[in-house]
């Protein structure tokens, strides 16, 4: 079902990419478009997750530079039953996290350094496990391939419309059918990619905390993190908002609640879903506020100071 989905959505974004190129050239423009959203597709599996990366300017971290860091992910990643994941840190006051690579077994988790000054060990772990349940999920491919897609057929709808469209083609929407391009083309990526982030953000939500081994720690660093993501403004991410659904809280401003044009669910919802699977596992769920720590064991069961991760 999870490869089903994944060609579903793939699909409708080479379908929007055709459609666009179709107003902008008629038949020979779709099948022009077809040939790019092929390449691009192609070109996107191998290299999505280095060309994120690259734009979030992350680097890659070891045992001997971030120890501390390197050795949650490895613990919990062991927990997940996942291969180990390369680590990279971003140098990036907000705090925000996400996971990019093409399977399991060529996955990376990237953090910021905002994320690793701000949090709890707990909360980090919670992220993390977040993160490493997106992995597990095959989520990485569909979500950085998504972004790039996305982005082309923004860049492309804008390219129509410098150029006016062209007014011999067989639709004769000419001027007008451009200025609906502009608009509508990038509306239906988004509605697209939305969609499943959405679903997405939920299960991993929902996987991660039993990762992780307590519900309340991700909820907690999700209070936290959407405080600060409305503070502190993430300069490459509003460069390039095709990339927003990556992050486990949206990092652009003036996105707090559910609607149609939300990438992320609420946070309020999440808490509330991370609350009732609390709940059910039987572990205390008190209400989350920004400076609560959850309890004060890591999830492999060493003592864990709460004051921060790496204090």
């Amino acid at each position: 079902m999870n490869y089903l989905r994944t060609a579903m959505l793939l699909a409708g974004l080479t379908a929007l990419f055709m459609g666009v190129g179709y107003l902008i050239g008629g038949a020979s423009g779709a099948m022009i478009a077809l040939v790019i959203a092929a390449a691009t597709n192609l070109f996107t599996y191998w290299n999505s997750d280095r060309m994120v990366l690259s734009m979030y300017g992350a680097h890659e971290v070891d045992r001997a530079s971030a120890p501390e860091l390197v050795g949650l992910v490895a613990e919990l990643a062991g927990r997940a039953g996942l291969p180990m994941p390369r680590v990279f840190l971003m140098d990036e006051p907000q705090p925000n996290a996400f996971a990019t690579g093409r399977n399991p077994e060529n996955a990376a988790v990237a953090v910021t350094t905002g994320l690793m000054n701000q949090l709890s060990r707990e909360e980090l772990a919670g992220v993390i496990a977040h993160e490493l349940a997106h992995i597990k999920n095959h989520d990485t491919l569909l979500m950085t391939v998504t972004a790039t897609i996305a982005g082309a057929i923004s860049m492309l709808a804008q390219f129509g419309m410098f150029f006016g469209g062209n007014r011999d083609n067989n639709n004769g929407l000419g001027i007008v059918g451009s200025i609906l391009m502009m608009i509508l083309a990038p509306l239906g990526a988004m509605l697209v990619q939305m969609a499943i982030s959405r679903t997405r953000e939920y299960a991993a939500d929902n996987l991660g905390a039993r990762i992780a081994g307590q519900p309340m720690w991700l909820a907690s660093a999700l209070v936290k993190i959407e405080g600060a993501a409305h503070q502190v403004p993430n300069l490459e991410a509003e460069r390039n908002p095709a990339t927003a659904h990556m992050f486990i809280i949206n990092p652009l401003s003036g996105h707090g609640v559910d609607n149609l044009f939300a990438t992320h669910p609420s946070t309020q919802n999440r808490i509330a879903a991370l609350q009732q699977l609390a709940a059910e596992l039987g572990a205390q769920s008190p209400s989350v506020g920004a400076n609560e720590n959850y309890p004060p064991r890591s999830p492999w069961g060493r003592s864990s100071p709460s004051r921060g991760p790496w204090g």
